[in-house]
């Protein structure tokens, strides 16, 4: 039985598939459970759903182990049915897992069900759980890399027989088993397993290199992958090499780019994060990407709450709750984005450039206090002087003091020579101030100002007409 991707589901599996994973994103943990093992039933060989399930199972026992874990009917039962039955072996071992998905009685059983249902990457996954629920056990990491070796995948039981010598040194078969291992590895890399000769060796060889080469400004993502292989074990061998860090980082970064996923995101977040821990924080290159992934993590956030609630989510019994948690995702958005400003403009007081982006992050906020000091010292840049301006004016609105919005208004306005987008929407500002004042001829006349240029500008036209009607 092969594995198979979402996109092999049938429609309403992949409907279910799809809903489960926006649940996840919400936290709704239950709901996920129960619509992960509903696909699972019509598609035991989805194994990105078995593994967003055992995710959402963890989160939701925040990964105890129940006090029954040593007990484990399911594996009773499902020894008895494994030959003539696996896939509903399988489903009896996801049982126990909904609310246990640590138990190693269960896990084996599903990874001895798996097996006989010739679902071989289902039972690394099960024994990939039991020792992450028990990262200390050697016995079950050498059960772990035998499985991984029966794959033919040697790379990865090296880098389990490699933990087990960590715990271990005394263990020798580890060390022989790894070490052979390796070899296999380095020989199926290497093209030694289907070379027809030395000299077919060296052209790979050469090929390599040559294709390193060529992708250091852009790889596609497989080169990504094999130099992430290849310097990860470095990195974790010798993790205060801050160059070699860097490139770890930067890798997750091209992938991430390419492929615009939650892993790579994470990771290239988690290699910036030790990079600024090594250097102490003097890298302004590392903390600035350190705040834009951050960022960035939000904003994915962000996205999944309000394309839920487009989808309907409003109707959700829960919707008052998930529109307060995008609420403050949003609050700590506008938080990050402020702090970050501020930092660097501690690092760099004279920037007035600096002091613009601040002051309009703080306007968007509503510290119309704070903003104004930062616009006010932003106009004294050429380059952002009349927005700054035309901020400033939008500040004293939200303050009430409209005699003051006015002179902003108007000045930043004098000031602009073309009728671009700024200046429109510094004279249609200014309007508004000006009807809210009672001051009709003024208002009108900043409306015209726009009209004679552009008039489909919002509603001014529609503003101008209703005057001569009335």
């Amino acid at each position: 039985m092969p594995i198979i991707s979402d996109k092999e589901l049938s429609d309403e599996k992949r409907a279910l598939w799809l809903k489960a994973c926006s649940a996840v994103e919400l936290r709704n943990y239950g709901y996920a459970i129960s619509l992960l093992s509903a696909v699972l039933k019509e598609a035991p060989g989805f194994l990105d759903g078995r593994k967003v399930l055992r995710r959402a199972e963890i989160a939701a026992t925040k990964g105890r182990k129940s006090f029954l874990s040593g007990l484990s009917t399911a594996s009773l039962k499902g020894s008895s049915m494994m030959k003539k039955d696996p896939i509903s072996a399988m489903e009896l071992a996801e049982k126990t897992l909904e609310t246990d998905p640590y138990n190693v009685q269960a896990n084996q059983l599903l990874c001895s069900a798996a097996k006989a249902a010739e679902l071989p990457d289902v039972a690394a996954f099960a024994m990939e759980t039991i020792v992450e629920g028990n990262p200390k056990d050697t016995k079950l990491m050498h059960e772990l890399a035998e499985q991984y070796l029966a794959m033919g995948l040697a790379d990865r039981a090296v880098n389990v027989y490699t933990k087990i010598s960590e715990l271990n040194p005394a263990d020798l078969i580890a060390l022989k088993r790894g070490k052979d291992a390796s070899a296999s590895a380095s020989m199926k890399s290497g093209g030694w397993e289907t070379a027809g000769s030395y000299r077919d060796i060296m052209k790979n060889k050469a090929e390599a290199t040559s294709l390193e080469q060529k992708s250091r400004v852009v790889r596609d993502l497989d080169m990504i992958t094999e130099q992430l292989a290849e310097l990860t074990p470095q990195w974790e061998a010798d993790q205060t090499n801050v160059d070699l860090s860097k490139r770890v980082a930067k890798l997750w970064d091209e992938q991430l780019e390419q492929k615009n996923d939650e892993e790579s995101l994470n990771g290239a977040l988690y290699y910036y994060l030790h990079i600024n821990e090594v250097v102490n924080g003097a890298d302004p290159s590392v903390t600035r990407r350190i705040s834009d992934l951050q960022l960035r993590q939000v904003d994915n956030q962000i996205k999944q709450y309000e394309d839920w609630f487009a989808a309907g989510g409003d109707q959700h019994e829960d919707a008052a709750q998930y529109r307060e948690a995008l609420e403050q995702l949003k609050q700590q958005r506008a938080a990050t984005q402020i702090d970050d400003a501020k930092r660097r403009i501690e690092r760099n007081p004279t920037d007035l450039q600096l002091r613009f982006e601040f002051g309009e992050l703080l306007l968007t906020a509503g510290n119309f206090n704070d903003a104004i000091p930062e616009l006010q010292k932003a106009r004294q840049n050429p380059n952002t002087r009349l927005r700054a301006m035309s901020l400033l004016g939008r500040c004293f609105v939200q303050k009430g003091m409209l005699d003051m919005a006015a002179n902003q208004f108007q000045s930043a306005a004098a000031e602009m020579t073309a009728m671009d987008a700024v200046k429109k929407d510094t004279l249609y500002d200014l309007a508004l101030v000006y009807q809210t004042m009672g001051r009709k001829d003024e208002y009108l006349a900043a409306l015209k100002e726009i009209i004679e240029v552009d008039y489909g500008y919002k509603d001014a036209a529609q503003r101008v007409e209703s005057s001569y009607a009335s």
